[in-house]
């Protein structure tokens, strides 16, 4: 009896031991697809960049494409390091990034504003939403000579116009977002006594949060394409100057250089804004 039950216990004890190892293996094995995956996305990420500055250089170094219809990729290095010796790319880039944060910033705020109380309110949808939804069919170019008019030609009427830009993706996305949170959340948070603010705070706002920032970042990149426009109105300094200058002046290099340059810039602020994401996500979850 002693040595069955022994036999027993040991058993039971290299089983449970085994149980063990099988439920360690998977969390060990999982974090290397992580890592992995994480590695391919960066090379997978380069990948058509790559390809397209290889094929780039190839069609411009051996003539297919003319010169003056596109430059070499050492072209437009040079035309960046050019304008870097005249101190003329940092202002450039500073003015153009000053005025998309700004309007980006100004039109988010009023597209969060405006996004609450049509969302929240059916009588502010049915009076409000016609009217944006008029407005946001308006083409850019469109408020141009309307912005001079009423603000002149100084950064006023800039940051505006990417202001518009910007409000109308954060209003539509968290207007929508707003008025189709499930109504049964809704439910159990007033059944726990929540109203107002402390309903929105504790179970609105977290369920309209994803599309939220889905909508801050589409209006950041509505941001850089409204730049363009908005330099239009008599800039003398700007990316977007730069572009139209260049385009004027038929200097090939500083225009694929200017284009080059928002998409950088365009890449590098909606990086930002998804680093923000990921930790406001992981706050709210």
């Amino acid at each position: 009896m002693t040595n069955s039950t022994v036999l027993t216990a040991s058993d039971n004890a290299s089983s449970t031991q085994q149980h063990e190892d099988e439920h360690e293996k998977p969390s060990v094995q999982n974090n290397t697809p992580r890592k992995f995956n994480r590695r391919w996305n960066w090379v997978l990420g380069a990948a058509i960049p790559v390809v397209l500055l290889a094929s780039w250089h190839v069609v411009t170094t051996y003539g297919i494409v003319p010169a003056y219809q596109l430059s070499t990729p050492a072209s437009v290095w040079d035309a960046l390091l050019d304008l870097h010796s005249r101190g003329e790319l940092f202002g450039h880039i500073a003015i153009s990034t000053q005025r998309v944060i700004l309007g980006f910033v100004l039109g988010a705020a009023l597209g969060l504003a405006l996004g609450a109380v049509v969302g929240l309110s059916s009588l502010s949808h049915s009076f409000l939403a016609p009217t944006i939804g008029a407005l946001r069919a308006v083409p850019s170019l469109a408020w141009v000579p309307l912005l001079i008019l009423w603000l002149k030609i100084g950064e006023e009427s800039k940051v505006i116009l990417i202001a518009i830009g910007a409000f109308f993706p954060v209003y539509t996305t968290f207007a929508s977002a707003l008025r189709h949170v499930d109504k049964q959340l809704i439910e159990v948070g007033r059944a726990y006594g929540l109203k107002g603010l402390n309903l929105l705070r504790t179970v609105l706002l977290p369920a309209a949060t994803p599309p939220l920032i889905s909508g801050l970042r589409l209006a950041l990149a509505q941001s850089w394409l409204f730049l363009v426009a908005a330099e239009l109105i008599a800039s003398s300094v700007g990316l977007g100057f730069l572009l139209t200058d260049s385009q004027n002046s038929g200097r090939v290099d500083r225009l694929l250089l200017a284009i080059v340059l928002l998409a950088v810039l365009g890449k590098v602020t909606d990086s930002i804004v998804g680093i923000a994401e990921k930790r406001v996500l992981r706050r709210w979850s």
